[in-house]
């Protein structure tokens, strides 16, 4: 084990630059594993977690939860890659129903990796990955496959199987249709998956057609639709599809045209989360077709398992933009204005090394 000090890049307010410094992380218990941390992906669950944007944050903060590192206990091998996704706790108590079906992720104990506490009795707080080194519960740190980089890696731990649990849990494969709604950090990873899983047909659906080409010539996607540009689409693509992944968190999107586009019995998947309420829908969109509207958070430990399974063997690599750990503001800054393509990762290098 080593020092009660670690350093990171930490938020102490919703609107400060992060300032490189040290912290506390929690007390080290047999079941921990520590890191040193290589790669964190930046989710747009850190920006809302930044600006207080669903609730107001637990500061000082250390936000990151797509980590990857390098193991030092023997829990996993010393020295193999180990990633940390948005999950660090969960009860694991064989009363919750949810531990007890492997759905950690639903556990109402659970703990996120950042912005959160865990039980123990000094109600110790979560910091993530935007640091030089990460300390857990070992039963949410995964193994990475060889065949996988470990930037490209690091989107998958929160990304990747946000996408992913809905597509597995709702039968994507063979046979079945299936529409992303927004081609962006998530929704990139969706249409991967949704081809990895051998789906009949995947269909990128964006407001605009400006990453039309990224969705169909790069990502695989068999068809686009442009809902601001392609008159009556709604109609137009009426129940052609099974399931539909949206990734959009916000308040004004058609949510009834997305209905429109289901089959009979069609499922419609929310994994984005808006600041604000999602749009209201009438009674006959769901009635006339029996079509469910549902969520989904995250994924469990078998999730992850699984995902990172079919990634290292179908080669499902997200679109990354590697930055250097130091310019971890400009890079949020960049986040926000919506120039990632399609997603940012931080890489600790010499410079941050240095200072441990």
């Amino acid at each position: 084990m080593s020092s009660d000090i670690f350093q990171a890049w930490v938020a102490h307010d919703a609107t400060s630059p992060l300032t490189f410094t040290t912290f506390t992380p929690k007390p080290f218990e047999p079941t921990d594993i520590e890191i040193n941390i290589t790669h964190c992906g930046i989710c747009g669950t850190d920006l809302h977690t930044l600006r207080s944007g669903w609730a107001p944050a637990d500061y000082p903060c250390v936000l990151g939860h797509e980590i990857i590192g390098t193991s030092e206990d023997q829990k996993i091998q010393p020295g193999d890659r180990v990633g940390i996704g948005a999950q660090s706790a969960s009860c694991l108590r064989p009363d919750c129903s949810a531990c007890a079906d492997g759905q950690e992720n639903y556990c109402t104990r659970m703990t996120a990796t950042y912005n959160s506490r865990y039980r123990d009795g000094a109600r110790s707080k979560s910091y993530g990955g935007y640091a030089t080194r990460w300390r857990g519960p070992a039963h949410f740190a995964f193994k990475i496959p060889r065949a996988l980089p470990s930037a490209e890696a690091a989107p998958l731990l929160c990304g990747g199987v946000t996408m992913f649990a809905p597509l597995r849990k709702y039968g994507a494969g063979p046979g079945k249709s299936v529409g992303v709604v927004g081609i962006g950090g998530l929704g990139h990873m969706g249409i991967l998956f949704a081809k990895a899983m051998g789906c009949d047909s995947v269909i990128g659906i964006s407001r605009t057609s400006s990453k039309k080409a990224d969705a169909v010539a790069g990502l695989g996607a068999d068809g686009f639709i442009a809902t601001s540009e392609e008159k009556n689409w709604a109609k137009t693509h009426s129940r052609t599809l099974d399931l539909i992944i949206c990734t959009v968190d916000a308040a004004d999107m058609p949510l009834s045209g997305y209905l429109r586009l289901l089959k009979l019995d069609g499922t419609f998947v929310q994994v984005g989360a808006p600041e604000q309420p999602l749009p209201a829908l009438t009674a006959w969109s769901l009635i006339q077709k029996s079509v469910k509207v549902t969520g989904s958070s995250i994924g469990s430990p078998e999730d992850i398992r699984e995902m990172l399974r079919l990634a290292a063997e179908k080669r499902v690599v997200p679109w990354i933009q590697k930055r250097a750990m130091r310019e971890v503001n400009e890079a949020l800054g960049d986040m926000h204005e919506g120039k990632a393509r399609y997603r940012y990762v931080l890489e600790n290098g010499e410079e941050l090394q240095a200072k441990l």
